[in-house]
Formats: C-alpha cells, structure tokens, sequence
C-alpha cells in the first residue's frame, strides 16, 4: 500500500529525525514556488526522476535551477545508455507520487529498491533540505546528514555525486 506523508512523519519520527513541516498551496513547478523561498530557508529541490534504456530508474534531487544535461548525465549515474524520463505510471508505482509531487523521500515507497537515489554535491552544501512531503501541497525541511540517514533507512544507500552542470 502507498505510504502518504503521515508514514512519512511517523517514519522520521520513529528515526528520531527533526523536521519541520511547511502546509502552502500546491506547487507543481519549481517557479510556481518561488514565493515560498522568504519564508522557507535552506536548499530548495528539483527531482528528475528518469530511466536507463535497461530500464533501471534514476531519481536525480538538485538544486532548484540547477542544470542537469541529460544527453551525458548516463556517463556519471552508471547508467547504460542515454536516460530518459520515467512514466508518471512508473513514478506512481515505485516512489507513490504523481508529477509535480516527485520527492527523495519517495524512497519511502520504493520497498522492492528498484530506484537508485542520486544527490548532487551543490545542493548537499546546504546544511538544510526542502523535499515535498509525498505531496506538492508542503514542504519537509529536513537537514542534510539526516535525508541520507532517511533514505539509508528505506533500504537504498544514496550516491552523492556532481550531476548538474
């Protein structure tokens, strides 16, 4: 069964990792939520969720305007061949999110570890991260070393590496 934010918030909290949770409208793309940057502090996130022409999948989390080339990134995830863009069916079947919701903490979702979790180096500088909590309608500020910890605790070990160009 998909887990939803609650399973989310009680996973972190049985973790003993502190959070904070920010409820906002819904925000399907990274400028729509521009706005929210004032009040929300540390590294905000774009996800690309893609996939290998073998058909393993790839969850890249940046840097909100981050630039990932996506004709070359293959050489630096491992994966065979040029990547492209998951299936929203995909999405919903391994992470439990729609578009505009896709998060790191969907690895909450992937029981069978069938995606591999890549953050890149510059948004890792940031001592705090902003994911979306399963839904585009808040933000989970959550603090760099605990995500790792978080995904790590799903059953995946995330790859740090320098994605964007």
């Amino acid at each position: 069964m998909t887990k939803t934010s609650d399973d989310v918030f009680a996973f972190l909290d049985g973790l003993g990792i502190s959070y904070q949770n920010h409820e906002h409208r819904p925000v399907f793309t990274v400028a729509e939520g521009d706005d929210l940057r004032e009040k929300i502090p540390g590294g905000h996130t774009k996800n690309l969720f893609v996939k290998d022409k073998k058909s393993r999948y790839f969850l890249l989390t940046v840097e909100e305007y981050a630039t990932v080339d996506l004709k070359t990134v293959h050489a630096l995830i491992g994966a065979s061949g040029r990547v492209s863009f998951g299936r929203p069916d995909a999405l919903m079947d391994y992470l439990g999110v729609e578009p505009g919701s896709v998060t790191a903490l969907g690895a909450i979702n992937d029981e069978e570890r069938q995606v591999t979790f890549i953050l890149d180096e510059s948004l890792m500088e940031n001592e705090i991260i902003n994911c979306h909590p399963l839904r585009n309608t808040a933000t989970t500020s959550i603090g760099r070393d605990d995500l790792l910890s978080f995904i790590r605790a799903t059953g995946h070990e995330p790859v740090v590496l320098k994605v964007t160009v």
